[in-house]
């Protein structure tokens, strides 16, 4: 496992550039933050899911069909008791898992983007809180196309108390294609409800768990609208999934966007 600073830093410093994983540190700030705190005290767009159903005015599943080793189906999505529940389970020979997503709904830019969520157990599988550009794949300046920033991601193989944030630029698979990563560690993170959020300014990004701030990013910040994915992801390979208990759950209890 990597290492890790267990310790709370006492002062907020810019993260040097890198395109390898950082060993996970613990928060760099002692106070918690709400979005209002930080003057974002306008919520311009949420949902509590307290409907029995997916709202599709504000989410379409996205990518029916292959994905990784699995397979994107609507039959891994229910909204049910006030939450969204995103699977990953066996339906005979095939996995399925899910993903939903605001584009063609809901898209912005610049703002405090927040998730609280009861992350998966297992550890092939993963839960991801993200915003992605529709422009991703026409060029490598994040000013005009935009990049995938993943305010969360949790890859339980790395340990249960780290969570991972990174920022992509650039079309994929070419290499024009930019990849900074970062991690951070909570503890107990991997159980029970925890919010995960981001702040977007034109400067710079802003990650945060149960409101601790972890890492400011100066590179790869996005100028243009972005949309919101909540995805449970999978593999590549089958052999990552053998300590993966099906079904598997991400399930989230809201998100909500606001801006100052």
């Amino acid at each position: 496992m990597k290492t890790y600073l267990s310790t709370f830093a006492l002062a907020i410093f810019l993260i040097p550039v890198c395109q390898a994983q950082r060993p996970a540190q613990g928060p760099v700030s002692v106070q918690k933050y709400t979005p209002q705190s930080l003057g974002y005290t306008k919520l311009i767009w949420q949902d509590e899911f307290n409907d029995e159903a997916l709202d599709t005015s504000k989410w379409e599943i996205r990518g029916v069909g292959k994905r990784a080793t699995g397979y994107v189906s609507p039959k891994a999505v229910s909204v049910s008791d006030g939450f969204l529940k995103l699977f990953a389970l066996k339906e005979g020979d095939s996995i399925l898992i899910s993903a939903v997503g605001t584009q063609n709904r809901f898209m912005t830019k610049y703002g405090y983007f927040e998730c609280r969520a009861e992350l998966q157990r297992s550890a092939g599988n993963w839960a991801a809180f993200w915003l992605q550009s529709p422009k991703l794949s026409e060029g490598d300046n994040p000013v005009v196309n935009g990049a995938e920033i993943d305010i969360m991601e949790f890859f339980k193989k790395l340990g249960p108390d780290i969570v991972s944030h990174n920022v992509h630029w650039g079309p994929y698979g070419l290499n024009q294609h930019t990849t900074h990563g970062y991690q951070s560690y909570l503890k107990g993170v991997s159980k029970g409800f925890h919010t995960f959020a981001l702040e977007w300014t034109p400067e710079k990004y802003i990650f945060y768990i149960d409101g601790y701030k972890f890492y400011e990013i100066t590179e790869g910040i996005s100028q243009t609208e972005e949309y919101i994915i909540l995805s449970m992801e999978l593999p590549n390979e089958l052999k990552d999934l053998e300590r993966t208990v099906f079904p598997d759950v991400f399930m989230v209890d809201y998100i909500r966007v606001y801006k100052k």
